[in-house]
């Protein structure tokens, strides 16, 4: 029986350290405390809650409240979005709890505020603001990614295709007498508007765009002053 105990004993510390003997670090979190009442007279100050991420102290001229983010926002304190909320994914709560619980028969606005996808490849992405939803346009040449909440290059999107998002391709080879070949390992093409060309990373195309007040001249493959380009001289980036 004694034999049985200490088998099941030692099973049960192998099974309980990782692979490789190695255990996980605990995360060394800060430890904030709960406020009663405002350290400063003056001024606003926002504080973290103690345990819970949805929750936060704010102090306005010596008064204090707690406040509730909103569905789908968290807190850390630069109110990036709302009343010093930002999205979820983009918090770190440092061990303090929180749950997400979508919203039920709103669409696409799983939550209260978000950014949320309308397929695999769009140019563009709703913005959601109190549940109502509002499309939000890439810059051109842009699709928006899921992972990283943002327009990205289609060519980085697994499930784009930047040719059709772009409108160009890239050529196999390019000849060293080409122009573009001086753009060596990323050439350069003019496609016939002022403020933008195509430059290609890797035979993928991606779009770019000159700065303010600057037009791309197809002579040169560069941005320069509007007045040096043909067609372009009253071109004014708006």
């Amino acid at each position: 029986m004694l034999r049985a105990a200490v088998l099941i004993a030692l099973v049960a510390y192998v099974s309980a350290v990782p692979q490789g003997g190695k255990k996980e670090p605990v995360p060394n979190y800060p430890k904030y405390p709960a406020i009663s009442t405002c350290p400063e007279s003056y001024g606003l100050q926002v504080y973290p809650h103690p345990s819970d991420c949805h929750a936060f102290y704010k102090c306005a001229n010596g008064t204090l409240t707690e406040e509730t983010c909103e569905n789908g926002l968290l807190f850390d304190g630069r109110g990036d979005v709302y009343n010093h909320c930002n999205y979820h994914w983009a918090v770190n709560c440092e061990g303090r709890q929180f749950e997400m619980v979508p919203l039920e028969g709103r669409g696409i606005c799983k939550f209260s505020f978000g950014l949320f996808s309308n397929g695999p490849c769009e140019t563009y992405y709703t913005k959601c603001k109190y549940g109502e939803p509002l499309d939000e346009p890439c810059i051109p040449g842009l699709a928006f990614d899921e992972r990283t909440h943002s327009c990205n290059w289609p060519d980085l999107l697994e499930y784009c295709v930047p040719e059709d998002i772009v409108g160009f391709k890239c050529p196999d080879y390019v000849d060293s007498k080409d122009p573009a070949a001086k753009f060596l390992p990323f050439p350069r093409y003019a496609i016939g508007e002022c403020g933008r060309y195509i430059f290609c990373v890797d035979g993928k195309p991606r779009l770019g765009h000159c700065g303010d007040y600057s037009a791309f001249d197809p002579a040169s493959l560069t941005c320069t002053d509007p007045e040096y380009v043909p067609k372009c001289n009253n071109y004014r980036k708006k």
